[in-house]
């Protein structure tokens, strides 16, 4: 508790560029003990157009429905597409907070489905890979969210510096692929980066696969994943279910709504229901949460106090 305390009086100091009074460091206390409650999970894959971004937004009402609040980060930083898919659009994005013009909170925005989210800076690709001090001066600002219970950010695909550091602050990675050899290739390629870079972190790697003909199917890719990345990586993935390949889908996206809003009986949400319950059910650890996920990002972006 003190360790994470001590990381956000270090954010408050280099925020005032000076030493925190005591009322900013009862403030970060407090921030701690919230954060402890919020739960993260990061949503990635190894290739676009696998429905990353669909199951970020469904799964987020789906937490909803069993009475968390929730908030979708959109942390793809070149093509962010939470709001095209929520047909909203939201009058600031990630690319203000990243240039020093808004912070998170004032960016937040609440939607008519019961969930809130924070815009990514869609077209803005050349800050798609922060540099050290940006990314620094972000990370600081994340603990606006920790009044959440489940935050659940929606990464870029393939392997960027600031997607692996938010797979490894997680306290869920969810690697979604679909049973096209490209997916799974994709995938696993992001696992095995996963692998290389992070091999001393608990990662909690948990697979999804989408547009599956049939359990079966799924569980066939499934299997060969995870056997593949145990007996090659040394890495333990977890099958966290599937997801139907529903007309339904596609229907919702065309009408720019979740699934689980155009049709909550349909084959995808009932999979997407049963995927949130069994998160849900898995309850974290004392060690996780958003305090913890702000110690896994300064340590990733070697942002430790005893580097001041």
């Amino acid at each position: 508790m003190e360790d994470q305390a001590e990381k956000l009086r270090e954010i408050m100091k280099r925020k005032k560029d000076g030493t925190p009074s005591a009322k900013s460091v009862s403030s970060a206390k407090s921030n701690v003990k919230q954060a402890e409650k919020a739960r993260i999970i990061t949503v990635t894959s190894g290739k676009g157009g696998v429905g990353k971004t669909n199951l970020s937004v469904n799964m987020a009402l789906a937490f909803a429905r069993l009475g968390k609040k929730v908030i979708v980060m959109d942390a793809d930083l070149g093509l962010a597409n939470v709001n095209v898919m929520l047909n909203m659009i939201p009058k600031y994005n990630l690319y203000h907070v990243i240039k020093k013009q808004k912070t998170i909170r004032e960016i937040l925005v609440e939607t008519e489905y019961g969930i809130s989210i924070v815009a990514g800076a869609s077209g803005f690709s050349q800050i798609a890979n922060m540099g050290e001090e940006d990314r620094k001066d972000f990370i600081s600002e994340l603990d606006t969210l920790s009044n959440a219970d489940i935050v659940i950010i929606d990464t870029s695909a393939g392997v960027s510096s600031n997607v692996l550091d938010f797979i490894a602050a997680a306290d869920d990675a969810v690697i979604i692929t679909t049973p096209e050899p490209t997916a799974i290739t994709d995938a696993y390629g992001i696992i095995k980066i996963i692998a290389t870079e992070y091999d001393s972190l608990n990662m909690g790697l948990k697979l999804v696969v989408n547009r599956a003909k049939g359990a079966a199917q799924a569980k066939s890719v499934a299997d060969r994943m995870i056997n593949i990345a145990g007996q090659f990586l040394n890495l333990k993935v977890d099958y966290l279910g599937f997801i139907y390949d529903d007309a339904s889908v596609q229907h919702a996206v065309l009408r720019q709504k979740p699934f689980m809003v155009v049709d909550p009986k349909c084959k995808a949400s009932i999979c997407v229901q049963h995927i949130v319950e069994r998160i849900d059910r898995n309850k974290i650890g004392e060690s996780a949460g958003f305090g913890a996920m702000l110690k896994r990002l300064f340590r990733s972006s070697q942002y430790e106090a005893s580097e001041v």
